[in-house]
């Protein structure tokens, strides 16, 4: 079995005592975690294969972003903070005005991005949230699993059925192919994707099912009870016959409790974003052991607050997501940690909530948790896989080098990721990348943007507005 030595490092473990490990070495045989301590005696009489030294580096489990969209990664911006023009932008592109290089091109990027920032695993909805799934016909989400996972890293890519009403409207862009899908069409092709695709990348990259969220005040969407009910129901038997994760994008005010209604929260349920919640959310939550991701970063936490202190006081789980790459974002989860930190200090008036360690728990160990595999992720500990990041200390914005964690948390951003290991493959060393070429990666995302914006008639949303210099706000 290969071996690798990552030595001199200081070990920030994530492990049930929170152990920080100043000069600690940590062993990698195969695709674990096979010895962890000083690092004379645990690589005595083992042949070593490479040697890492960490001097001055932190040692750490690898990221866990919880909530994403592919396709974002080559639409940021457009509309420059117009939210609503932006939102078009996507809903046209991701149904109409997309090819399967667009999607190969962007999940390149996203992933490389992902990497370079010490994301090793990562939640993704294919596309726009519920309002726009591209689900017309397994090929492009089949392009995009492909191509994500070619950087190395883990993903779950979230597929299911979109917002009422049908039938939804798509376009082939490769040969001008139109087709209307309804709900059945729409709920054959994910069974089709879960039966015939499968986990791809040795399994480092596997699907999960989403589905729309529905205010608690439904009358809004024109459908009664009994009509969401019959699409939860389809979508939900799929979860349980395929022992799926269940991830849903935009819950607010009353709408966890009524997906609870809907029976689509439980231990396996992962719910985005969560904003002005109500007690009858936060209780419900709790009781069915589901997990809340916050998106501190999100236009969604402009409009209302995820009551994160509250719901950890109360026992829910809660995870961070980018809700990344845009319009205004992107995969850097120390971004996310720190927005997150004075979000909510900000909203009581009080620097000690939310400490550097309990957000580091929300990408790492907490996280892991919220996908169920808490046993093979989310800590450095003997036994675990060898998903792990250095992060370079030795530099101005984070020296001095004591109080790591507080380091990591406040002052640490994705480009002082040094090296990542995912499944004991050296995936980066030096922020040089191992498994693709990285210039070509960044020329085709590019020529793709731009053919996107060609063909889709969006220049004129790269175009500055007036408002944007001088003023406070723009109109």
């Amino acid at each position: 079995m290969p071996a690798i030595l990552i030595k001199n490092g200081v070990a920030i473990t994530m492990d049930r005592e929170r152990n920080v490990m100043e000069n600690a070495s940590v062993l990698i045989r195969d695709d674990r975690i096979a010895a962890l301590g000083d690092g004379d005696e645990i690589s005595a009489n083992v042949s070593l294969d490479e040697v890492i030294d960490a001097r001055r580096m932190a040692i750490l489990p690898g990221l866990i972003d919880s909530h994403g969209h592919a396709g974002h990664g080559l639409i940021k911006t457009l509309g420059v903070g117009h939210v609503g023009a932006w939102v078009d932008a996507c809903l046209k592109v991701y149904a109409t005005g997309s090819s399967a290089d667009f999607w190969r091109a962007e999940a390149r990027l996203v992933s490389l991005e992902r990497l370079k920032a010490g994301v090793t695993t990562s939640v993704s909805l294919m596309g726009g949230g519920s309002d726009l799934i591209r689900n017309d016909a397994p090929d492009y989400v089949e392009a995009y699993a492909a191509a994500v996972g070619e950087a190395g890293t883990r993903a779950y890519l979230a597929v299911g059925p979109n917002r009422p009403p049908y039938p939804h409207h798509f376009r082939r862009l490769e040969d001008g192919v139109e087709k209307s899908v309804d709900l059945d069409q729409q709920l054959e092709v994910v069974e089709s994707i879960l039966t015939e695709s499968g986990p791809v990348h040795d399994g480092r990259v596997q699907y999960c099912l989403t589905a729309p969220v529905f205010d608690a005040d439904r009358t809004k969407d024109g459908l009664d009870f009994a009509e969401i009910k019959a699409i939860f129901d389809r979508v939900l038997d799929q979860r349980q016959r395929h022992n799926l994760l269940f991830t849903q994008d935009g819950h607010r005010n009353g709408s966890i409790a009524f997906a609870d209604e809907l029976g689509a929260l439980g231990r396996w349920s992962l719910m985005s974003h969560s904003v002005d919640l109500t007690a009858a959310d936060i209780d419900r939550a709790r009781e069915r052991d589901a997990t809340i991701i916050h998106n501190p970063s999100a236009i969604m936490s402009i409009y209302g607050r995820c009551p994160v202190p509250e719901l950890i006081d109360a026992g829910v789980r809660v995870v961070l997501g980018s809700d990344g790459a845009a319009p205004d974002r992107g995969y850097d989860m120390f971004r996310h940690m720190a927005q997150s930190m004075h979000y909510h200090r900000r909203h009581f008036r009080d620097p000690k909530v939310l400490p550097p360690g309990k957000v580091l728990e929300m990408v790492t160990i907490d996280a892991a948790d919220g996908l169920g595999l808490a046993n093979d992720f989310g800590s450095l500990e003997v036994g675990k896989k060898a998903d792990i990041i250095l992060v370079d200390l030795f530099k101005p914005h984070l020296l001095p080098l004591n109080m790591p964690v507080s380091r990591l948390a406040h002052f640490a951003n994705a480009a002082d990721v040094d090296t990542v290991v995912v499944d004991g493959r050296v995936l980066m060393r030096g922020r040089k990348v191992t498994m693709v070429d990285e210039i070509g990666v960044l020329e085709e995302a590019e020529a793709q943007a731009t053919r996107m914006l060609k063909d889709n008639e969006l220049l004129p949303l790269t175009k500055t507005p007036a408002d944007y210099w001088r003023a406070s706000r723009m109109q």
